[in-house]
């Protein structure tokens, strides 16, 4: 008898516990993903900016940054050159291009280069923590079709393969 009431605690412990793993799902690599993949099988992929989570200063909470994108913008790319030694892309608002270095998480970007278009300091200020987190990230995760890097201050972009 004195187990009856522990059953209906333990069941809604592990049904909150499965829906916060399932909120995270979205998140978090699968179990056979590749992390640090190297730049031989990432050379000629294509991929797409869909996701932008960041942890919120005001209640440490993880949020969906905004990205800008509509049928008068376009996505925020990030491609690598068939022989995997360059990348270009699109940033939000400007185009860059940068030299590939390979590394123990995936691999670095050296001499960024790109246009200057002033496009407002919101799109201004994205860019440059884009730029920034793909030069200086933590760790590179491929897991097929996505690829996801997550920054040294907590924050995870997610890409979609678009080749």
């Amino acid at each position: 008898m004195t187990n009856l009431p522990r059953t209906p605690l333990f069941l809604g412990f592990w049904g909150l516990a499965c829906l916060f793993l399932s909120s995270c799902a979205q998140v978090m690599p699968t179990c056979n993903a590749v992390s640090a993949p190297p730049t031989r099988d990432m050379a000629g992929s294509q991929w797409q900016l869909i996701r932008w989570h960041y942890t919120s200063p005001n209640d440490g909470k993880n949020r969906l940054r905004s990205i800008p994108h509509s049928e008068n913008t376009a996505a925020i790319t990030l491609s690598i050159s068939p022989d995997g030694k360059s990348v270009s892309g699109f940033a939000g608002c400007n185009r860059f291009t940068a030299q590939v270095a390979p590394s123990d998480w995936g691999f670095l970007m050296e001499k960024v280069a790109g246009t200057r278009k002033a496009c407002g300091s919101q799109i201004d200020e994205l860019e440059y923590k884009f730029l920034s987190y793909l030069a200086d990230y933590r760790t590179m995760v491929r897991d097929g079709d996505r690829l996801l890097i997550m920054t040294r201050d907590g924050e995870v972009l997610s890409f979609a393969l678009r080749n």
